[in-house]
Order: C-alpha cells, then structure tokens, then sequence
C-alpha cells in the first residue's frame, strides 16, 4: 500500500449522477443531474474526468465509457434524510440524520414569527417561499419604507431575513441574525438562518450585496473534520464549507462564492505542506445554474471545471489522493427548480490509487469519510464503509 499524506475532496455542489432509490419519495423520479445535461446540450465535453473513468457512473452523451480507466470509480447512495447541501456534506463527513431538517413551503409558522418579534423586537413582512431576487423586487420598497425587515424561505430548510443595507446596517442585521438561530431549534432547527442584505433604491436597482452571511447549525455528532484535527492533522477548506459545518473542524479556510476562485484557493492550498485533508465546495452548478433550470451553463460549469484538472494533478504531490463527489443533484432540465435526490459520482485519482477500479454502488456518502478516517487511522464515523483496500 503505497502512503497517503493527504485527500483533497472536491464537492460538485449539485451534480447528481441519477435518481436514488427512494427518489421517488422526493418527488424526484427521473431526475439524473449529469446524464439529462448531457442530453440537453448535446453532448458534453469532459476529455480529463473521462478519461479517469466518469463515463462509467452514469451515461453521459459525449462521456466514453472508458476501460482502462485512469482512476477509481463509481457512485454513492444518501442514506440521510433530506436532500440538501448541509445533509450531504455532513453525511460525506460521517454524520448522519435520521430526519431531514424541516422546511416551510408555505412559510412559518404564527409561533416562529411571534417569537421573532419577541427577540428582536422587529415586525417582519414577506413569510412565504421565494427567490431571493423575486422577493426584494416585490417587496423592498415597502421595507424601506417600514424598517420592517423581509423574512422569507425557500426548497431548503431556510431562514432567510433580507434587509436594505441603509434601512438596518448589516451588523445590526447580523445580531438579528443571530437571535434567530438561536431560538430555531428542536422541531424548528432549519439548516440554515442567512442573512441577506440588498442595496438600492428601486425594485429595477435593487441587488443583493457580497456580504451575505449564514448562521448554520452545528454537527450533530463529530465530523471526519473534528476527528483529523483532534488527531493532530490539518484540515483546509475553501468554497462555502466554513459555512456548512458551522466553522468547526477547519484548520484554515478561504471564503470563496464562485468555482473559480475555489479552484485557485484549492491550488494555493495544496501547495501548502500539510498532513491531512482539503474540502473544496464548487457551487455554482447549485447556486447558479441547476437553481435556474440552465442546463446550458451547468454544462459549460462542468466543461469549465474539467479544464481545470490537469493543474490539480500537476500540483499534487506523489503521496496525494484527490475524491471528486457532490452532495446531492439539482437537475437543471426537469420542472422542478429544487434538489434532487440522486446518486453522487466518486472519482478517486492519484499516484497512490489503483487504477481502473470498479467501486460500484457505495451504500452511503458517508463512504468517503470512511475512507480518510482509514487512511490516517483515526476513529470511523457511525456510517460509512471504507474503500481504502479497493483503491489501494
């Protein structure tokens, strides 16, 4: 077995590789993230990833199946409740949730809105579900014209308080913030409170700022993350992954809020010497395209990202390992603009992998977590089988 010094995992936020099992009960029969792409468009072009193997996961227009393939492959089951970006991400990391995180398709409840006025001593206007852009739109000038900040949700288990910069200042809409992710809890414990604020003066100027901020719950049990840091190891994270795990088990992070900037981010990091782990989120396949049924630009985000591959292999290092996976689908060609419930791919790749690997149908995400708690010997998670004899 040749030594791993350190896994650098890629989540492809919303690339799912085909409807799961229980798909179905979602809402999601049919759904297939990449092949139904593929199909839309044409065909995709993914010379590196399908030359290490990514047209065996799941049939791709354009994608070869190819044998020998370069790395190892194959795909991942949700076995968590739910279908969202935390539920996946915390489930690749070993965590597992017995009920998914509740969401408000037809907003909040009279309780949560009364207790909100309570800690925050603030009326809200808004309570339904909503894009983030519709919504300031309809309502950002009775906001400012109230003070009344714009509480609103979405598909995901979300609570989401939009505000004029100039009508409450984002510190002040922070601490709001903040009271709320307090008292959303027990029965109400959403993924996530968001803080989002917006700028100017008409419904056709207004436009959400960078300073968004997410207040979300924390593992409910210990991560792969906290568990490599306890041990002793490092854990670099770029993307929104600070965000998805509450900022524990991260060594040192960069912020980033496009795949680009992830990707370079990565790149420095993985130029750092380090013994341990690198968590890469790349949303927009999520945020960006599969939100907006644009199949068209979810294509070129992935062709985008395969052009980026032959710098990640030629900055890892021989003793590297690399895990390109995602954390749930988002299908951008069915009706329905939400996440689906899918298989994830799992590509593994590096000088220490054995190539042309058949890992088949992986019962959980959490596989992969089970995976590097092997490689560094350290406690397993309660969910997971490691595939580290496969590959080795």
């Amino acid at each position: 077995m040749k030594p791993i010094n350190r896994v650098l995992v890629f989540v492809l936020d919303g690339v799912g590789a085909g409807e799961a099992p229980d798909a179905k009960e979602y809402g999601d029969k049919g759904s297939n993230s990449l092949g139904n792409t593929a199909k839309a468009v044409g065909g995709l072009n993914l010379p590196n990833l399908e030359a290490m193997g990514f047209g065996n996961i799941t049939p791709m227009k354009g994608v070869k199946a190819v044998r020998p393939a370069q790395g190892a492959f194959g795909k991942m089951t949700p076995k968590s409740a739910g279908k969202d970006s935390i539920t996946g991400h915390w489930e690749l990391m070993g965590v597992y949730l017995e009920h998914a995180f509740p969401t408000y398709p037809k907003g909040f409840p009279i309780e949560i809105l009364e207790t909100f006025h309570q800690v925050t001593g603030l009326e809200c206007i808004g309570n339904k579900a909503s894009s983030g852009t519709a919504i300031i739109q309809e309502l950002g000038m009775e906001h400012m014209k109230t003070g009344k900040p714009i509480v609103y949700t979405s598909a995901d288990s979300v609570f989401q308080i939009a505000a004029h910069e100039e009508i409450i200042p984002i510190d002040k809409l922070y601490d709001i913030c903040k009271k709320s992710r307090d008292f959303l809890k027990d029965t109400h414990a959403v993924g996530r409170v968001i803080a989002r604020p917006f700028i100017g003066d008409s419904p056709n100027t207004f436009e959400r700022t960078s300073r968004r901020k997410d207040y979300p719950l924390k593992p409910i049990t210990a991560t792969v993350m906290d568990k490599l840091i306890k041990a002793g190891h490092e854990v670099y994270a770029t993307g929104k992954i600070d965000d998805l795990f509450a900022h524990q088990g991260i060594s040192f992070s960069n912020h980033t809020t496009n795949n680009k900037d992830s990707l370079d981010a990565a790149l420095e990091f993985i130029n750092v010497s380090f013994r341990g782990l690198l968590m890469v989120n790349l949303i927009e396949f999520d945020m960006i395209y599969g939100h907006r049924n644009d199949a068209k630009g979810y294509a070129k985000a992935l062709e985008d990202f395969d052009s980026r591959l032959s710098e990640i292999r030629a900055a890892m290092r021989h003793d590297d390992i690399a895990m390109i996976v995602a954390d749930h689908g988002v299908d951008p060609t069915t009706k329905s603009t939400d996440h689906s419930r899918e298989y994830i791919p799992l590509l593994v790749f590096g000088n220490p992998v054995k190539p042309d690997t058949d890992l088949g149908i992986r019962g959980s995400f959490a596989d992969a977590g089970a995976t590097i708690a092997d490689i560094f010997g350290i406690q397993s998670p309660v969910i997971g089988s490691s595939f580290l004899k496969e590959i080795s």
